[in-house]
């Protein structure tokens, strides 16, 4: 039984690493994220494709993979348009302001 459960969490590390697509490398990965943040940080239609194919010199294929490997590490969301938005780097949501704090005046 011990050896079952070491077997079932050692094949949960390993699917828990999240690698880039095949062929493509952290240099792909960090050239895909400077050409996304550099359309609008929005990948949805054949331009915007088209645009970071380019940047990057990745086939449609690996781009597409790029996309979905960086929704699945939480770098990206998915857009209800069937897209995706970057959400890292400069494409990172602004934060809210914070409300200054009240100042008691004694």
């Amino acid at each position: 039984m011990r050896r079952i459960f070491v077997s079932l969490l050692g094949l949960g590390l390993v699917a828990g690493c999240a690698m880039p697509p095949e062929g493509t490398d952290e240099a792909d990965v960090a050239s895909f994220d400077r050409a996304v943040a550099s359309i609008g940080c929005d990948l949805v239609d054949e331009g915007d494709y088209q645009a970071v194919e380019i940047q990057t010199g990745l086939s449609r294929p690996q781009t597409q993979e790029m996309a979905s490997f960086r929704v699945e590490t939480d770098a990206a969301v998915r857009l209800s348009n069937g897209g995706m938005r970057l959400v890292t780097g400069s494409c990172a949501p602004a934060e809210p302001a914070a409300e200054p704090a009240d100042e008691e005046t004694a």
